[in-house]
Order: C-alpha cells, then sequence, then structure tokens
C-alpha cells in the first residue's frame, strides 16, 4: 500500500477514501429513517404490536450507544482501519440476515448486530477524517461529512417510499449488502494505515462502559412508563460510571477520554455539542405535533420541515470551508443563535396559513445547525492530538447521542407535564438548549 504523507494522504488515494467514508457514512444514515418509515409494514407481517416493532430501533440504538467508546479505543488500539472494514463488513451481512430474517426475534437479533457494526463506523468516521485531510483541509472535509449526512437524512424517506411502492420491507435491508461491499472494495486499499498503539485493550472498562450508558439510556426511554424499574436502571449506569471514570483516571490514553476532557476547550466543546444536538431533537420531534395541531395535514407538515436538512446540506459545507480561516467559536455561536431565531418566529407565528415562513424559518434552522455542527466538530478534532482521533471521534459521536437522548426526553417530560401545550414549551425548551450551546461556545472563545 502507499505510505501515508505526515499530514493527510496524498492524491488520488485521499479521493478514494473520502469516498469509502462517505458511502459508509450515507448508508448508517440511510438505515435508521428507513426502517422508521418500514416499522408498520413490518409489524403487520411478523404479527406484532408497533410497541414491539419500535424495538427494532431502539435495540439498534442502545446497541450503538454502548458500544462506541469500546470501539472508537479498539480502534486505537489495533488501528482504525481493521475495526472500520470489519464493522462495515457486519454491517452488511446484518443486512443480508435482516432481509431474510422469517420471525421478529431473528430481525431483533441482526439488528442488534447492525448496531454494532454501525457503532465501529461511526466511532471511527472523525478519527479516519483526521487521518485522510490535511489539517488546513480539516474544516472543508467536515463540513463536506455533515452535507453528507444532511442529504442522506433528507433523502431516505423518499428513498425508502420508493422502495416500499415496487418491494417488500426486506429490500431496505438487502440494498445495504451491494452498498456494503462496494465501500469495503474502495477502503480496501485506500483508508489510512493507521498502526494504532499496540497496548492491551482495556477489556473491565468496555464492560464498564456498555453497563453506564446502556441502563441509563433504556432507563431514560422506560421513565414515562416505569419508573420505578427505570429508576433502578439509571442508577446502575451511574454507579457503573463511576467505577468507570475512577479506573479511567490512571490510565494513559482511557477509553472514555478523560485526558481530553481535561482540556477546557475541548471540553466545553462537547458540552456546546450535547445542547446544540438537544435542540435539534426537542425541536424536531416537537414540531410535527406542534403544526398537525394547528390543522396541517401530514403530507404539509413533511414538506414544510423538508427545508431543514436542506439548509443543513448548505450550511455545514460553507462552515467547513470558513472554519479553517474563521474562528470556530464565533461560527458556532452564529449557527446557534440563528437557530435560535428561527425556533422563535415559529413558536411566535399563527402557524395556518404561515407555510411559507415556517418553511424559511426552518430552512433557517437547519443552516445555524450546519453552521455550528461543522465548526465545532473541527474543534474537537484538531483540539485534541492525533494519535488520540479515535478517542475524539468516539467522544464526538457519543455527544451526539446524549444530545438527541436529552431532547427526546425533553419532549417527553413537556408532552406529560403541559398537556396540549406540551409541543410548545418543547420548541421553547428547543430554544434554551440552543441559547446554551451558543453561549458555551462564546466562552470557549474567551479561552482563547
Amino acid at each position: 500500500m502507499l505510505p501515508i504523507e505526515s499530514d493527510g494522504l496524498p492524491m488520488p488515494r485521499r479521493v478514494w477514501a473520502v469516498a469509502a467514508v462517505s458511502v459508509s457514512i450515507a448508508i448508517t444514515v440511510l438505515d435508521s429513517s428507513m426502517v422508521n418509515i418500514a416499522l408498520p409494514g413490518i409489524a403487520r407481517t411478523l404479527g406484532i404490536s408497533p410497541a414491539s416493532a419500535t424495538w427494532l430501533l431502539n435495540a439498534y440504538q442502545l446497541t450503538v450507544v454502548t458500544t462506541l467508546l469500546p470501539l472508537a479505543s479498539l480502534g486505537e488500539t489495533i488501528g482504525f482501519r481493521p475495526v472500520f472494514l470489519c464493522g462495515f463488513a457486519l454491517f452488511g451481512l446484518a443486512s443480508l440476515g435482516a432481509a431474510l430474517a422469517p420471525d421478529f426475534e431473528t430481525l431483533l437479533a441482526c439488528r442488534i448486530l447492525q448496531g454494532l457494526g454501525a457503532a465501529a463506523v461511526m466511532s471511527l468516521t472523525a478519527g479516519m477524517i483526521r487521518h485522510i485531510y490535511p489539517l488546513r483541509l480539516l474544516g472543508r472535509a467536515i463540513g463536506f461529512n455533515a452535507m453528507v449526512v444532511a442529504v442522506a437524512g433528507a433523502s431516505a424517506p423518499s428513498l425508502a417510499a420508493a422502495i416500499l411502492t415496487v418491494a417488500p420491507w426486506q429490500a431496505l435491508f438487502a440494498v445495504h449488502v451491494p452498498v456494503s461491499l462496494l465501500g469495503i472494495a474502495i477502503g480496501w486499499r485506500s483508508l489510512p494505515d493507521h498502526a494504532g498503539s499496540g497496548r492491551r485493550y482495556d477489556w473491565p472498562s468496555a464492560c464498564l462502559n456498555i453497563l453506564a450508558f446502556g441502563p441509563v439510556f433504556l432507563g431514560a426511554d422506560l421513565m414515562l412508563h416505569a419508573t420505578l424499574p427505570a429508576v433502578l436502571l439509571v442508577a446502575l449506569g451511574l454507579a457503573s460510571g463511576a467505577a468507570l471514570v475512577r479506573r479511567q483516571l490512571s490510565q494513559p490514553a482511557p477509553l472514555l477520554p478523560i485526558d481530553l476532557l481535561r482540556t477546557r476547550v475541548i471540553a466545553f466543546s462537547v458540552a456546546a455539542s450535547v445542547c446544540a444536538f438537544s435542540a435539534w431533537y426537542a425541536s424536531y420531534v416537537s414540531l410535527p405535533f406542534l403544526l398537525q395541531g394547528a390543522g396541517i395535514s401530514q403530507a404539509g407538515t413533511g414538506l414544510i420541515m423538508t427545508p431543514w436538512p436542506l439548509g443543513m446540506a448548505f450550511g455545514a459545507p460553507i462552515a467547513g470551508r470558513l472554519s479553517d480561516r474563521v474562528p470556530t467559536a464565533l461560527l458556532c455561536a452564529f449557527g446557534m443563535g440563528a437557530m435560535a431565531v428561527g425556533l422563535g418566529v415559529v413558536a411566535s407565528l399563527p402557524l395556518l396559513g404561515n407555510g411559507l415562513i415556517i418553511g424559511a424559518m426552518m430552512a433557517l434552522c437547519g443552516a445555524g445547525f450546519g453552521c455550528f455542527s461543522t465548526p465545532n466538530n473541527r474543534t474537537m478534532l484538531s483540539s485534541a492530538p492525533k494519535a488520540r482521533a479515535g478517542g475524539a471521534g468516539g467522544m464526538q459521536a457519543t455527544a451526539r447521542l446524549l444530545g438527541t437522548t436529552l431532547g427526546t426526553t425533553v419532549v417527553g417530560l413537556c408532552f406529560q407535564l403541559a398537556g396540549a401545550g406540551g409541543p410548545r414549551v418543547a420548541l421553547l425548551a428547543a430554544i434554551g438548549f440552543a441559547l446554551a450551546a451558543g453561549l458555551l461556545s462564546l466562552t470557549r472563545r474567551r479561552m482563547g
């Protein structure tokens, strides 16, 4: 294989490596959204309840959450490329198993394996990007990555609907198989030859990580339906988390990246990321209820909200280019401010009859989020030592999942406490999260 440049891959190898990473990003983003569309059909075909069907999403998400950091650490230990490619292969094989699954139990097991493969890909994507591109192009690279995510997310519902029009739901899983093979073939020779540290892998910490994150996220999901079991699960998770932190304090390159969080710029970037993703999901989950409660149809709601991912696809690469020249803290604060303004206008308007204005605000929110996420991710990656790029990437992905879970949990609490006014209260909470992310970014600016 070709040698790696000291700062990024040489051309044209860089182009092929970017293609392999982009394929992996797109397929994992498409998977979750397309399966969501197919859940009613899966429930009917397999004769299960809608509540049982949702576990096809929950099990996948829990697997990803609990294994992100262990797999990022494994990549740092034995090398990014083998873990990434094995994860990609596992995702493809599990997709084939899901397409052929004869019953719900088999399908659920395949979804868990898909989540494990997806976690290997997600946890190392940022680290791969850090080794593929030279540092001077890092912002542009992250912006392009964010654009791929946004375009895949925006196209997933339409693509799923098109496939389900001509084929059964099994086809949604089957299409992942040739795409996975293509990504593996491209990445086999082009991805960075990161050798890894060679140190012994910390299996006890990996187990504690699973026991920390798994019960907490499961408890958060059950909190509104089974309070006592949920509290016990959260307590188990917190106790395991405390044991994990204590163990990590003496590690030179800990699985839970405490060493990176000691850098205040990174710590504030992580906190801002959690708040920003909380704002995104709290608003994205509550808006359909708010719009349809005002009398707007499901189709109209989808049309009004479509500009959001399109705004992200537009704003993220522009912010990526700017972040290589403009202080990232200012870009992040501006993006979250724009998102807060967009949500504030929607919260204050009569919704019926103002579809064009609301759609424009959705585009502003999406562009604002793109303007935040790319520079913030650049700061997290560039502030970490290159040898810890895997840990930084795992921390980045974990912050995203913490934020999305916090956002959806807040929406559930607002719905329960505020009744019919819950969607609007949740939207106000989203505005608060966005402002908090902006303020954290400005605080980071004062650190130099």
